[in-house]
């Protein structure tokens, strides 16, 4: 398995190739803690907390610390997968430099993957051979190197992500196209504290039927969805990666009623809390059994 790692002073970043040697400890906990970047070619199948996504052409895949990485199916070429911590760059920092937070990380319909074109492959190759070089050479200069070929990446990314769903939006001048990323970032930040769209107005110091009729014209989810989807997907996780009880979860979650947030998820999956953890346990059961058989595990 090739695996290149900078580690110094709390500052970690690492390189591996994701095939059939590697897929067994990307699948596993070892990676959780890190934000991770994988470049994946056709034919790949990856889960991503609740959602599954097949490859029709080379894409990337950004993956936050708190998300959940499954790799389904994997791909018949080789793909690069990429992790590093905050300590080596936090993009809520850096937001001026790379403006990828609530868009390739935390965006507002937790859609974690970005399509390349066959025009601009050869760039993104390009980024992931220089960074293999790097990691290689080992010179003084080799962690800002690092970092300004993965600033690189996240910055094409962010305007690849933006051509690819906000290409509308971008077009009509009476659009705010960032307002929805602050937006996203604030849900990201408050989502177990506040949940209606007049609380996230006031931070955004706008009326709430403003947001709504922004969001409305970009033909975006309404917020006050967005809110909801985000409570529930952290809810969600919870079920199925913890031992929490969907009560402990309701309180964890910012509702002082139990029995009213057990409804709420009923509305929005069609099954209550605990319909919902034996089903998905146990479909996941099924998948990581067939997936292990079919890598020759």
């Amino acid at each position: 398995m090739t695996n290149h790692v900078f580690d110094m002073s709390l500052k970690t970043i690492g390189l591996l190739h994701l095939d059939k040697n590697s897929l067994e400890m990307i699948n596993s906990e070892a990676y959780k803690p890190y934000i991770k970047v994988m470049y994946l070619p056709k034919g790949c199948k990856i889960k991503v907390d609740f959602e599954v996504y097949n490859t029709e052409g080379p894409a990337l895949f950004f993956i936050s610390p708190n998300q959940v990485l499954n790799i389904v199916g994997l791909c018949t070429e080789t793909g690069y997968f990429i992790f590093y911590n905050r300590d080596f760059y936090c993009v809520q920092i850096h937001d001026d430099e790379v403006a990828c937070d609530g868009l390739l990380f935390n965006n507002i319909n937790n859609m974690p993957m970005t399509a390349v074109p066959e025009h601009e492959a050869a760039f993104i190759n390009y980024l992931f051979a220089q960074m293999e070089d790097e990691f290689r050479l080992k010179e003084a200069s080799q962690e800002e190197m690092l970092r300004t070929y993965l600033k690189q990446l996240l910055i094409k990314s962010t305007r690849l992500w933006k051509q690819q769903h906000l290409d509308g939006a971008l077009m009509n001048q009476q659009n705010d196209p960032d307002s929805f990323r602050h937006f996203t970032q604030l849900v990201e930040k408050y989502y177990k504290e506040k949940h209606t769209v007049a609380d996230y107005a006031d931070l955004m110091l706008v009326a709430p039927k403003t947001l709504t009729h922004r969001f409305k014209r970009m033909n975006l989810p309404q917020p006050n969805e967005v809110i909801k989807n985000r409570i529930l997907l952290e809810a969600k996780r919870l079920l199925v990666h913890t031992s929490m009880t969907a009560k402990e979860i309701a309180y964890e979650l910012g509702y002082d009623d139990p029995a009213y947030f057990s409804r709420l998820f009923y509305i929005k999956t069609g099954e209550p809390p605990s319909g919902f953890k034996s089903k998905y346990l146990a479909k996941g059961a099924l998948e990581g059994s067939a997936l292990l058989a079919a890598s020759g595990f």
